[in-house]
């Protein structure tokens, strides 16, 4: 079983002001995330069912037009090929379970989210 000290990867820059350290297992992907206050994840999609965990801070999230807010101890299911945003009301750190795996997080750099 592998042993992971997540100081030691490198950080993966998911949009402006937010940074993820991502963990890949056979069936799952599993992100670290820094959130900057202010910062914004534009909306997208994608076909992974997708389970948002805040462990610290504040963070907005809208899905189909529904705007919620994220504080320490709640979670949000977001179900596969939903559009989502939001945006970081304060400092941020989540941790966000993505299935199936998301290839796009595998490496060190990524495209970004196609701007709408």
């Amino acid at each position: 079983m592998p042993f992971i000290d997540l100081k030691e990867l490198t950080g993966l820059e998911i949009a402006p002001g937010i940074i993820g350290y991502i963990v890949t297992a056979e069936s799952m992907t599993v992100a670290h995330v820094a959130i900057t206050a202010g910062s914004i994840l534009p909306e997208h999609a994608h076909v992974h069912e997708q389970v948002i965990n805040v462990i610290e801070g504040e963070l907005e999230l809208t899905a189909e037009g529904e705007t919620n807010r994220l504080v320490p101890g709640t979670a949000m299911v977001v179900p596969p090929n939903v559009p989502h945003s939001g945006r970081a009301v304060t400092d941020v750190r989540v941790i966000d379970v993505f299935h199936p795996v998301r290839e796009d997080f595998i490496g060190t750099t990524f495209a970004g989210y196609d701007q709408k």
